[in-house]
């Protein structure tokens, strides 16, 4: 076992963790999610936690069924939303197969394989990702066209507006959680925004992206 999978067990032990949320995604960027609890967390380490790929949207058929998802332990992090004790953490997986050997339709190994590739030419792959969505009010009609928070336009200042609250409350959420946010402002469009996330390689960037999806809908 090493030092890092020795952090994570001893800061779910100090920390009062019971649940531990295993995060993969399907070839479409679907989060997937499958918890645990900590007495498990250590054959998830050296075997990984099996489960029926041919479900799993371009992973599998059914005759190829059987995958083991593997924590990550450098993507450990507790999840703030759900509470501190008892607390639920997150680790993103790596696909294996039955084997042992990687999985060529996971798109964390996809991408790992091209980082390595880019590696082996003398080359590193970092990303800045700015993340726009849109917020709308909570009491559209039934089958009327959703209503933007506010018509606002690109960096536009709006006092008491539901734009800046959603935003801080994100950001809080996200440096809790180990993101490194540069800058947020509202966007060209009613109601959109936009949150830059810091530079980072591109196997972290997209581990944060999903990351970032996840918590713009717990907010």
């Amino acid at each position: 076992m090493d030092r890092q999978q020795e952090f994570v067990l001893r800061t779910i032990e100090e920390r009062d963790i019971r649940f531990i949320r295993l995060w993969f995604t399907d070839v479409l960027g679907t989060l997937k999610s499958v918890a645990i609890a900590p007495a498990e967390l250590e054959g998830a380490f050296a075997e990984g936690i099996g489960f029926d790929g041919s479900v799993i949207e371009g992973f599998a058929r059914v005759y190829e069924a059987d995958m083991l998802a593997r924590p990550d332990p450098s993507t450990f992090q507790i999840l703030p939303w759900r509470g501190e004790s008892p607390g639920t953490a997150r680790m993103f997986c790596d696909i294996r197969l039955p084997d042992g050997s990687p999985s060529f339709v996971d798109p964390r190994h996809v991408l790992q394989r091209a980082l390595t590739k880019a590696s082996d030419q003398g080359f590193s792959f970092y990303t800045a990702p700015e993340i726009e969505f849109f917020l709308f009010e909570q009491d559209s009609a039934p089958g009327q066209p959703p209503i933007p928070v506010d018509e606002a336009g690109y960096f536009d200042h709006v006092p008491r507006g539901t734009g800046h609250d959603f935003r801080r409350a994100t950001i809080t959420m996200l440096e809790s959680m180990g993101l490194s946010v540069e800058f947020s402002h509202h966007e060209g469009a009613p109601g959109q925004n936009e949150i830059d996330l810091r530079y980072a390689d591109a196997l972290t960037t997209a581990d944060n992206i999903i990351t970032f999806r996840t918590v713009v809908k717990e907010v």
